[in-house]
């Protein structure tokens, strides 16, 4: 582990030609303690990354390689922003050379492979390398993931649902109904990856709006465990994702019933104690609406909490960009917990208006 924020460490990236990857390829690149020393792409070897993603031209200086050129195993960390099931295959290779990983796909997220394995249909490669893993949410794990080999990046829907309910959770409190929680959640069309795709293509998605994944969403296992870990027992829940027409950004809708015993709680008080000290968790002063293009680009997550006519109904309000701290700039920040770098480093932009 690197003892000194000054010392500066080797970063690879395994499948960077997607959403997440390119959005790992900004923060990178502008992170005072970080040299990219490689990337992964077998269709695209040898190719400038500059040449595929021009924002990145002047700053990323390296090309594309395929894995077995890239000598990931020379890097101090390894970040996969892969489908699933790809870390998992390599990460025990990695960890025999002392390289640390963070991976964005569900590899690492679900610590039951009976779970993993009906939701993803593969078998889990390594179900010992899962067992040390740390589920990567900072907020929640910031001890656990400071001494971390492996993280596994949250889920952008988990990301919103969990600093949402966090505050009434915790420390065994019994605030809410935690049988029937609704999280209503829309998410821009990044989210599906860069792939091509009859439900992403513009024709299709502009101009409407559409839940998915009614039946079943693979995010819904991974918060249901996260939730039950908060809780210390099962808590009920409602899941229903959206797709919106807007490239990046995400908006969940959380309702949750307030138990008559808590009737008294000041909620506001409640998330902003919570959150005082988090530099990502933004508490909104009481009657806020946050909106998606207040946190677009930046690493910020926004947190409205709303008691409408002063009844017995919270509605909480969370806001993130999906692909920064919904993924890619989430993931930095474990990168700077593991490493002993201040957690904001590479992680200061402001938020892009209009």
């Amino acid at each position: 582990m690197t003892s000194a924020a000054a010392s500066r460490i080797k970063v690879g990236i395994v499948g960077g030609t997607g959403y997440t990857g390119v959005e790992l390829l900004r923060l990178l690149s502008q992170h005072p303690y970080v040299d990219l020393t490689a990337i992964t792409s077998r269709k695209e070897d040898g190719m400038p990354v500059s040449a595929m993603f021009p924002n990145l031209r002047g700053r990323v200086n390296i090309s594309f390689q395929t894995p077995e050129k890239a000598a990931l195993e020379q890097c101090d960390v390894v970040f996969f922003a892969t489908p699933h099931g790809v870390a998992m295959n390599q990460a025990q290779h990695l960890l025999e050379h002392k390289v640390r990983i963070i991976d964005l796909a569900a590899d690492f997220r679900l610590q039951d492979t009976q779970v993993f394995e009906r939701w993803y249909k593969m078998p889990h490669a390594c179900p010992s390398v899962l067992a040390d893993s740390v589920y990567g949410l900072v907020e929640l794990n910031r001890q656990k993931i400071a001494d971390a080999q492996v993280i596994g990046n949250p889920g952008c829907y988990p990301t919103t649902v969990l600093l949402g309910l966090a505050p009434l959770l915790e420390n065994g409190r019994k605030l809410v109904d935690t049988s029937n929680i609704i999280a209503d959640c829309k998410s821009g069309v990044s989210g599906a990856g860069r792939k091509a795709e009859v439900s992403t293509l513009f024709s299709e998605a502009s101009d409407n709006f559409k839940a998915y994944g009614v039946a079943g969403h693979r995010h819904h296992p991974e918060i249901s465990e996260q939730l039950q870990r908060i809780a210390g027992a099962p808590v009920g829940l409602v899941f229903v994702p959206h797709l919106v027409p807007m490239i990046r950004g995400m908006f969940s809708t959380i309702y949750a019933r307030i138990l008559p015993e808590a009737r008294d709680t000041d909620f506001q008080a409640l998330f902003e104690q919570r959150y005082a000290n988090e530099e990502f968790v933004d508490v909104m002063p009481a009657g806020s609406l946050p909106e998606t293009r207040s946190v677009r680009a930046s690493n910020h997550l926004r947190i409205a909490v709303h008691r409408p006519e002063g009844d017995d109904q919270l509605v909480i309000l969370v806001a993130q960009d999906n692909l920064v701290k919904g993924a890619s700039g989430q993931a930095v920040q474990n990168m700077n917990l593991m490493f002993g770098f201040p957690e904001s480093a590479g992680l200061t932009h402001v938020a892009v208006l209009p």
